[in-house]
């Protein structure tokens, strides 16, 4: 039988993904991508905010289409929708098969083979329950980076965030056991690792007593063929010596944090149960680039949060004027049900929240193309994400583009390279978010 898989939402979400392929593949199901051939399909769903809300209800909807034309005989909605609306998924969809929650993916080859039965499940733990899969995983990131998911949940109760409520507290996972699947990934040809979890930067706190994130960057830089290492989702009030100090020592570990402070006014950070200030954030962004002067710092933020008032967008325009981040986004918030935030008062009118976004945005391109400008000149190690052959350039990511998210460099295809090769480019141009550069046999900056 062929099996397509949808993986919608975060990398996190998609680490999850390839745990149920690898368990799937194990099982004899032939993995396709094309939806047209499978015989079932798997949608692992994102419900974070409305927008992914939606995305995940339309492909779902689109998979039961195909099911309702005999194209498809079986359908199954893992994550965290799955977790969250199961009653109304099986009422609203009675295509859908089988419901796999947010710690049921070991049981995901059972769930479809029942379903091929004729036997509906439905997989739902308490979502704090840990979980043992120890089949390998299928990577489907290309084979030259991948992501290492180091903990599940979140204890931090942002009152915007409906996370700890599906995903369960925060729980690290064993250091051994991380250092092992990071050893494959490597064996598997994996140059580039970025960790995530909901926050990266507490691991270890609740398996050894203290943050222990520098310990695992160090044994995972012993990893011979490990080229770069990235983190991601650090909480700005959680970094800590130990952790700067380490990345600033240990040259596989990029020059680059996920810092999502969400906003600069200290009204709206107590309001989202933020555990920082403005003082705070500027004092940390001072810290990190004189420890580390060459370091990427991106961030997302939340315009229109409830009683966000003009003066606290207009503090944070001018926070974001002044901090100059290398990558920002800003999302329009998002009033999600069973959230602190959404029964507050003052909640803002959607046109009043896209205008804020757009004027940040606008503020972060002007800063964004002056980055870009000021790499003019200079040579840079990248990472060959591919090729766009009909135009005889290839696509390229510097330490400072984690994938999917950040910018790319195009380099003309002078030279032949495949997909993971690391090379020096020097940088000729730039955009917004993009840069242009040439090959450069020179020692990177």
């Amino acid at each position: 039988m062929k099996l397509l898989m949808v993986s919608l939402g975060c990398d996190k979400n998609l680490v999850d993904s390839e745990e149920m392929l690898g368990i799937l593949a194990s099982r004899g199901y032939e993995i396709t991508d094309d939806e047209t051939e499978a015989d079932a399909a798997v949608i692992n769903t994102c419900c974070f905010i409305e927008d992914a809300k939606k995305e995940s209800i339309e492909e779902i909807l689109a998979l039961a289409d195909l099911k309702t034309e005999a194209r498809l005989q079986v359908l199954v909605v893992t994550g965290c929708m799955a977790q969250r609306y199961r009653e109304e998924i099986l009422e609203e969809i009675p295509e859908v098969d089988a419901i796999v929650g947010t710690t049921g993916r070991a049981g995901i080859a059972d769930a479809v083979d029942d379903a091929f039965r004729g036997k509906k499940t439905i997989l739902l733990a308490d979502a704090s329950r840990d979980e043992t899969i120890d089949t390998k995983r299928m990577v489907s990131t290309g084979g030259h980076y991948a992501f290492l998911k180091i903990a599940e949940g979140c204890d931090k109760h942002c009152t915007y965030c409906i996370i700890p409520k599906i995903r369960g507290r925060y729980r690290s996972f064993p250091m051994e056991k991380l250092v092992a699947e990071a050893q494959s990934l490597a064996d598997d040809g994996v140059t580039e690792l970025i960790l995530v979890a909901q926050e990266t930067t507490i691991y270890g706190t609740d398996l050894y007593g203290k943050k222990m994130l520098h310990e695992l960057l160090k044994r995972l830089c012993e990893i011979e063929s490990l080229h770069w290492i990235r983190i991601l989702y650090c909480y700005p009030e959680e970094i800590y010596p130990e952790l700067i100090d380490v990345m600033a020592a240990e040259k596989k570990i990029c020059h680059y944090l996920d810092l999502p402070i969400q906003h600069a006014s200290d009204g709206i950070l107590k309001r989202m149960n933020r555990r920082t200030t403005e003082a705070d954030l500027r004092a940390l962004v001072k810290e990190l680039r004189t420890k580390m002067p060459d370091i990427f710092l991106r961030t997302t933020l939340i315009s229109g949060f409830p009683g966000e008032t003009e003066e606290d967008h207009e503090t944070l325009k001018q926070f974001v004027s002044e901090m100059k981040f290398d990558r920002l986004g800003v999302f329009t918030y998002s009033r999600e049900e069973d959230t602190p935030a959404a029964k507050m008062k003052n909640q803002i009118r959607k046109p009043t929240k896209n205008r804020r976004r757009r004027e940040i945005m606008e503020i972060q391109q002007k800063i964004s193309m002056a980055r870009g400008k000021s790499r003019i000149g200079k040579t840079i190690e990248a990472v060959i994400e591919g090729e766009l052959p009909e135009e005889g350039i290839y696509e390229a990511r510097t330490y400072g583009d984690a994938p999917g998210v950040d910018g790319l460099v195009f380099i003309p295809a002078t030279e032949e390279h495949m997909s993971g090769d690391f090379v020096n480019v020097r940088i000729t141009g730039a955009s917004e978010y993009d840069l242009t550069g040439e090959f450069e046999n020179e020692s990177a900056e």
